[in-house]
């Protein structure tokens, strides 16, 4: 120690060991706090996961985990439905709101697939302006159908559609549906013109001959690129006629074949083409043209088998495609008389529509009509009577009637008077709307 002048020892105040003191004991204050830290979230944590897994304390983890293969599990409001697919409450919330949203008119003009000569009143229809629009405007109808005399080059083509669809959208916020017969081989609207350079397609008894099915599938693929191409969202195809009378001459060239499993396949794998383009195609001719000898263009047509006969021949496609979830079947106006018990055309008739097409065979998709201006139709019936009988029958859109402005008026009138409910004008508009939402959400997912 050091001495002042007095000789005495200094005092010492403690400034230096004192500091060593403090600070040692923070140090060991901070430790102590930080192990109890540790100690704490260590238990804190394993306390937190005996509640999350333990089942009776009524609680689940917050934290959804994924599975396996990387796919998180399924989340609320996109359970499986009873029939193992996701549910479609969106879907119906989504068309729901459009119905809510339309007039009876809107939802009677939706019914109809037209020309596009019968929508405006021009004389050959091959471009989309002032007239269509102001048309759609008035009748926005379901579906436009293009013939040969529609069809002049791609680039004409093209705008035709471009602007037919805008129009329709802005009228209504959803596509309309832009058809062609575009079967291949003799029915080919656009392949058969030369104009547009597509690839050319034969008959499909020449393919079904052949039995292969990716020969099949290329064909639908091929004829639904060129028709995608040129701004069609669906065709009139596959043919799924089971050739069952050697005599036929309406069907002879367009059917795959005689045997009905070969026929299932073939127009399976078709149709595969078709909707891997973006193209919705449709089976036809319900019950099936290929046992009659008469064409149904032309006058009464009609095929003697019993039902049993039927399910065994040329049901079979159709059953086929109505398994493997088709969305489109066409019915034509063939005549079942050992089945009905009377000449009414198919298209007419609740009992192959509803008891046997939709209760028996299960579909429950959208029904189309054969054109109701063919003979089979015009030679008994007026288009507004044909309209009304259809629908009450169970068809959701109808094609080419005579005269669509009385068989638009007609249907409206029927719905007043309660000859048709409008509880079944809402079924077939909620049909076609289910394509129609499916065809737009796959769009926007391309």
């Amino acid at each position: 120690m050091g001495t002042n002048k007095n000789g005495r020892r200094k005092k010492s105040t403690g400034t230096g060991n004192g500091k060593y003191i403090i600070g040692s004991a923070a140090a060991v204050l901070v430790i102590i706090a930080a192990a109890a830290i540790a100690i704490w979230m260590i238990f804190g944590e394993m306390d937190s996961k005996d509640k999350n897994q333990n089942p009776d304390n009524g609680q689940q983890s917050p934290v959804q985990e994924t599975a396996g293969n990387g796919q998180a599990d399924t989340e609320a409001g996109t359970q499986p439905d009873e029939n193992g697919g996701q549910s479609d409450d969106g879907t119906d919330a989504e068309i729901k709101e459009i119905m809510d949203s339309m007039t009876l008119e809107e939802k009677v003009c939706q019914l109809f697939m037209v020309t596009p000569e019968a929508l405006t009143g021009v004389g050959t229809a091959v471009q989309a302006g002032a007239a269509t629009q102001n048309a759609f405007d008035t009748y926005p109808v379901g579906g436009v159908i293009y013939f040969s005399q529609n069809l002049q080059n791609p680039d004409q083509t093209r705008k035709m559609l471009s602007n037919t669809q805008q129009y329709a959208e802005e009228r209504m916020g959803f596509p309309v549906f832009l058809s062609v017969d575009e079967e291949g081989g003799q029915v080919a609207r656009v392949g058969s013109n030369a104009a547009f350079g597509v690839e050319k397609i034969g008959n499909m008894s020449d393919v079904g001959s052949r039995g292969d099915t990716q020969e099949a599938y290329e064909i639908g693929s091929t004829i639904g690129a060129y028709l995608r191409d040129l701004g069609f969202n669906m065709d009139a195809a596959p043919d799924t006629d089971v050739l069952t009378n050697p005599e036929n001459q309406v069907v002879k060239y367009r059917s795959f074949g005689s045997d009905p499993e070969l026929v299932a396949k073939m127009a399976a794998s078709e149709l595969k083409g078709l909707n891997g383009q973006g193209i919705i195609g449709m089976y036809k001719h319900f019950p099936g043209h290929g046992g009659t000898t008469a064409d149904s263009h032309e006058g009464y047509a009609y095929v003697d088998d019993t039902l049993e006969e039927l399910e065994n021949g040329a049901f079979v496609p159709f059953q086929d495609g109505i398994d493997n979830g088709i969305q489109v079947i066409m019915v034509s106006h063939i005549s079942c008389p050992n089945v009905t018990g009377d000449n009414t055309p198919a298209t007419l008739s609740e009992m192959m529509i509803t008891d046997i097409l939709r209760e028996e065979m299960g579909f429950d998709g959208m029904v189309i009509t054969d054109a109701l201006n063919m003979g089979a139709i015009t030679a008994q019936y007026s288009s507004s009577e044909a309209a009304v009988a259809a629908l009450n029958a169970g068809a959701d859109m109808l094609l080419m009637p005579e005269d669509f402005q009385s068989a638009y008026k007609g249907v409206l009138s029927a719905v007043k008077n309660g000859t048709v409910t409008e509880e079944r004008i809402d079924e077939s508009v909620h049909r076609i709307l289910e394509v129609k939402v499916a065809m737009k959400g796959a769009e926007n997912d391309n």
